[in-house]
C-alpha cells in the first residue's frame, strides 16, 4: 500500500463549509462503514508551519500538503483535511486541522481556528497537540490560551469522554525528557484547574476527560534521519490503539461507523451555529509564532555570518586579540536586528523570545570562549616554565622565583580573561584559573624534586669522597681505637656537610617537616656509607686475618722479618699472632657506630684463646641456641657480616687448618656462617 491509498480529503473548507460529499465518498472508499466500532480517529492541532502536516505524513504514511521551506512560513493546510493512514490497524482516519494564529485569516478572525480545535476535541480519539520544546514552561506559549478555552466549551457542549491528549514535544533539546515532561504535566494540570466550570463539573478532575500522553521529536530540519526514526517507534503505538489500555482505549460513547459521517457533520453544525464561542483574539499567540520565525532567522543568519565563523576558526587555532570586543560586537549586531523587526509585537513575548534568542546565540559561541580561555591558559603555564627556569639559572632563590613567576603568570591570564568577556554574558573562567594554579603547583612540585634530589646527590657525593678513604684506612690499620676514630670522622664530615646543606636547603622555604626529613636523609646516607664499608671489610675477614697472623708470627715487634734460630718461643708467638688476629676479627664483628660498650673482643679472646669448642654441623641449631659467638645471641650490635660467627676445628695440621679454613668458608652448607679454627693446635 502507498500513500495514494490515504484517500486524503478537505472536510471542512477555509470558509467553515463542510464537504459532506467528499466525506461520504472518503467512507465509501476506505470501507469504513464495515468496521463497526473498530475505528480510531486522530486529530493534530498546533500552530501554523510547526510541521503537523510534515509529521502526519510519516507516522501515518498520508500525503498531507507540506510547508515548502525554501518559499518561507505560510499556510499549507487551509480547513480541515482527513485521510487513512497507511497499513495501520485498526483503521484509523487522520484529521489535519488548519494552524493556529496564522496570519492569512488576521489577528482579528481567530474564529475558525479555535472551532477546528473544539472540533477536533470533541471528535478524535487521540490529539496531538504539535508544540514547540523551548514553549514548555512558558505562560505565553502557542495553544496555551486556546487549550484553556477548548477545555471550558468542550465541558459545556459534550457529555464527558475520554480523550487522548498526546503532546509532541517538537525540536526537543538536549534536556532529557523525564525532566521536560513534569514540567509540562503541570501547565496543563494549571490550565485545568484556571478554567471556569460548570457546576456539575466544578469538582471534575481532568483525568476524567482526558488521558495525558508526553512524547518528544527531534528537529526534522537539523536531524532528519533521528526523527525518522524516532516517528517510526512513535507508529507503533497507534497499532491496535483501541484494545484496553491502548492510546484511544477508551470506547464510551463511540459512535458506530455506520452513523461516523452524520455525527461529525452535526457536531460542526452545533460548533458554528454557537454564537458564545467566540474565542478572544489574542495577541500573545500571534507574537510568539511571528516573534519565534524571527528569532530562529536571526540565529540562522549567525551561524553562517563570515564574522563569526572568521572568529571561531581564528580561536580554534590560537588566542584571539580582543576577542570580547569582536564577539560582543558580532551579537550586537543580531541583537539590533531582531529588535528592529519585533518592535511592533507584544512586549513581553517579544522580550520572551529575544532571550531565547540569546540563550541560543550563546550557546553557539561558547565553546569559542572555552577555547580562548584555554589557549590563555597554555601560554600562561609556558610563560611561567620559561620565567622560573631562567630565574633558577641565575641562581636566584627557588621559593621567591616561584612566588615571583607565579604572581606574574596568573595576573597575565586574568587580564585576557577580562578581554575574552563579553557584555552579554557572565561566564565565569575560574575553573580555568584553578586548572592552570593546579598545573603551575604540579610543575613547581616536580622542579622542586628534581632540584633537591641534585643538591642531595653533591652533598652525597661530598660526604662520601670524606669518608671513604679515611674509614678504610682506618679499618686497614685495625687498632683498638679504629671504631672510636670512625665515630669522630664520621660526626666530623656529617656536621660539616649539614651546616653546608642547611643553608642550601633554605631557599626551598620547606615546611619543618620536610626540613629534618632532608636532614636526616643526609645523615642516615653518611652512615650507610660506613656501614657499606664496614660490611666490605667483614667480606675480607679469613684474608686479612691471615694476613695479620702472618705479619705477626713472620717478623719480630720491630717489623723485621724473624731468623729462625730454633730457640724462639714459637707457642708465644703463636699465640700473638692469633690473639692480633682475634683483635681485627673482633673490630669487623660488629658495626659500632654508637657509643656503647661491649664484650665481643673479650668474648672472642676468652672462648678462642681460652678453651676449646668442638661441634658438629649435624648440631648446629643447637650449637647457634648456646653460643655466645653465634650472631643470633647478639642483640645489641648490628653485625658487619653473618661471617663473623665462629666456630672451633681442632685439626693437627697447621697448613690443613688453613686450607680447610678457606674451604669452609667457600662451602655453601655453612651459609651465612665463616668457621675460623686455630692455626695452631695445643690451646
Amino acid at each position: 500500500m502507498g500513500k495514494e491509498d490515504c484517500c486524503s480529503t478537505q472536510l471542512i473548507d477555509a470558509n467553515g463549509e463542510f464537504n459532506f460529499k467528499g466525506l461520504q465518498n472518503f467512507v465509501s472508499s476506505v470501507k469504513l462503514s464495515r468496521c463497526g466500532l473498530s475505528y480510531a480517529v486522530v486529530a493534530i492541532m498546533g500552530p501554523q508551519s510547526s510541521g503537523k502536516s510534515t509529521l502526519l505524513n510519516h507516522l501515518f504514511y498520508t500525503n498531507f500538503r507540506e510547508m515548502d521551506a525554501f518559499r518561507g512560513r505560510n499556510q499549507t493546510t487551509k480547513g480541515i483535511w482527513i485521510a487513512n493512514a497507511v497499513g495501520i490497524e485498526p483503521l484509523t482516519i487522520v484529521m489535519d486541522l488548519e494552524g493556529t494564529d496564522g496570519r492569512e485569516r488576521g489577528e482579528d478572525d481567530t474564529t475558525f481556528e479555535k472551532q477546528s480545535a473544539l472540533f477536533a476535541l470533541a471528535v478524535a480519539d487521540v490529539v496531538l497537540i504539535n508544540m514547540w520544546c523551548h514553549d514548555i514552561g512558558r505562560e505565553q506559549a502557542a495553544n496555551r490560551p486556546l487549550l484553556k478555552t477548548v477545555f471550558q466549551v468542550m465541558m459545556r457542549l459534550f457529555s464527558p469522554r475520554k480523550t487522548t491528549l498526546l503532546f509532541v514535544i517538537r525540536d526537543k533539546t538536549k534536556t532529557p525528557l523525564e525532566y521536560l515532561e513534569p514540567i509540562l504535566r503541570e501547565d496543563i494540570q494549571k490550565i485545568w484547574d484556571a478554567v471556569r466550570k460548570p457546576h456539575a463539573h466544578k469538582d471534575t478532575q481532568l483525568s476524567e476527560f482526558f488521558n495525558v500522553e508526553v512524547t518528544a521529536l527531534p528537529s526534522y530540519e537539523e536531524k532528519e534521519e533521528q526523527f525518522k526514526d524516532q516517528v517510526a517507534q512513535l507508529r507503533q503505538l497507534f497499532f491496535h490503539s483501541i484494545s484496553p489500555g491502548g492510546l484511544a482505549g477508551d470506547r464510551r460513547g463511540v459512535v458506530p461507523a455506520s452513523g461516523f459521517s452524520y455525527s461529525v457533520q452535526q457536531i460542526w453544525e452545533v460548533i458554528k451555529e454557537n454564537k458564545d464561542l467566540d474565542l478572544p483574539a489574542h495577541k500573545v499567540m500571534v507574537a510568539t509564532v511571528r516573534c519565534e520565525e524571527i528569532a530562529n532567522e536571526k540565529f540562522s543568519s549567525l551561524m553562517i555570518n563570515e564574522d563569526w565563523l572568521a572568529l571561531e576558526h581564528e580561536v580554534k587555532e590560537d588566542a584571539v586579540r580582543n576577542f570580547g570586543r569582536r564577539l560582543s560586537s558580532i551579537l550586537d549586531n543580531f541583537l539590533s536586528e531582531y529588535d528592529a523587526e519585533s518592535v511592533f509585537f507584544e512586549e513581553n513575548v517579544r522580550s520572551s523570545k529575544r532571550q531565547q534568542f540569546m540563550s541560543k546565540a550563546l550557546q553557539l559561541v561558547h565553546p569559542a570562549f572555552v577555547s580562548q580561555l584555554g589557549h590563555l591558559r597554555v601560554k600562561s603555564l609556558q610563560t611561567f616554565k620559561s620565567q622560573l627556569e631562567q630565574l633558577l639559572r641565575r641562581g636566584e632563590a627557588f621559593a621567591a622565583s616561584v612566588r615571583t613567576c607565579s604572581e606574574s603568570c596568573i595576573t597575565e591570564f586574568d587580564k585576557g580573561c577580562s578581554d575574552a568577556a563579553i557584555r552579554h554574558a557572565n561566564w565565569d573562567a575560574s575553573k580555568f584559573r584553578d586548572k592552570l594554579i593546579r598545573d603551575i603547583e604540579a610543575h613547581v612540585s616536580s622542579v622542586r624534586n628534581d632540584k633537591l634530589s641534585e643538591l642531595k646527590a653533591i652533598y652525597e657525593k661530598q660526604i662520601t669522597t670524606a669518608l671513604a678513604e679515611p674509614v678504610q684506612s682506618l679499618f686497614d690499620v685495625g687498632g683498638s681505637e679504629t671504631w672510636a676514630s670512625i665515630r669522630k670522622l664520621l660526626k666530623r664530615e656529617t656536621d660539616v656537610a649539614i651546616s653546608c646543606f642547611c643553608p642550601a636547603l633554605s631557599g626551598f622555604e620547606l615546611d619543618q617537616d620536610a626540613f629534618d626529613r632532608m636532614m636526616q636523609s643526609l645523615k642516615d646516607y653518611a652512615r650507610s656509607v660506613v656501614e657499606k664499608i664496614a660490611r666490605e671489610e667483614a667480606g675480607k675477614v679469613l684474608m686479612q686475618m691471615k694476613d695479620r697472623f702472618n705479619t705477626v708470627f713472620s717478623h719480630d715487634s720491630d717489623s723485621i722479618p724473624r731468623l729462625w734460630t730454633g730457640k724462639e718461643d714459637i707457642k708465644s708467638i703463636t699465640l700473638e699472632a692469633r690473639s692480633e688476629s682475634l683483635k681485627f676479627l673482633s673490630i669487623v664483628a660488629a658495626i659500632r657506630l654508637d657509643e656503647k660498650s661491649d664484650r665481643i673482643e673479650s668474648i672472642l679472646f676468652s672462648r678462642l684463646l681460652e678453651g676449646k669448642i668442638s661441634i658438629s654441623s649435624r648440631n648446629s641449631d643447637i650449637a647457634d641456641s648456646c653460643d655466645p659467638l653465634a650472631s643470633s645471641s647478639w642483640e645489641e650490635r648490628t653485625h658487619c657480616s653473618h661471617q663473623c660467627s665462629v666456630y672451633l676445628c681442632g685439626d693437627n695440621s697447621w697448613q690443613k687448618q688453613s686450607i680447610l679454613l678457606v674451604k669452609l668458608f667457600q662451602h655453601r652448607k655453612h651459609t651465612g656462617k665463616a668457621i675460623i679454627g686455630y692455626l695452631l693446635p695445643g690451646l
